[in-house]
């Protein structure tokens, strides 16, 4: 056996983008609940206001509609190209604001700073796993 066919072998199977999709909205699900049920907590940590935090929350709950549902429709292996599309753009929406509200609408704290950049680079890791998703 060659080195490099061994090396195939090792690398585990990629996900599906149905299993992205669910996984995308799982976690929008859940940083929605966290920013709509401790905005006001989160804001003083984070150093962003309370009201941008909560409507921030409501606005995912649509994304995970959306997004969850995109995860679930389409022929058997593969979702909506269209729905894909959009929650691609969406995803990169989302993470020119993270970028904008740290370095253009407001000024967070350190821990803000780091809040907003993680779950910037998450949704853009599901922003290019998607797509990758979406070629294949």
């Amino acid at each position: 056996m060659s080195t490099a066919s061994s090396a195939v072998k090792l690398h585990a199977p990629a996900l599906s983008l149905r299993i992205v999709l669910a996984i995308d909205a799982l976690t929008s699900l859940a940083m929605g609940l966290l920013l709509v049920t401790t905005s006001g907590l989160l804001s003083g940590l984070l150093g962003l206001p309370r009201d941008f935090l909560f409507m921030a929350g409501i606005s995912l709950f649509p994304v995970v509609a959306l997004v969850g549902f995109t995860s679930r429709t389409g022929r058997e292996k593969h979702p909506p190209a269209l729905l894909v599309w959009i929650t691609i753009l969406g995803n990169l929406a989302w993470f020119i604001a993270s970028v904008l509200t740290m370095e253009v609408w407001f000024a967070p704290s350190v821990a803000g700073f780091v809040f907003v950049s993680v779950q910037a680079l998450v949704v853009l890791a599901f922003t290019v796993l998607e797509y990758r998703g979406l070629r294949s």
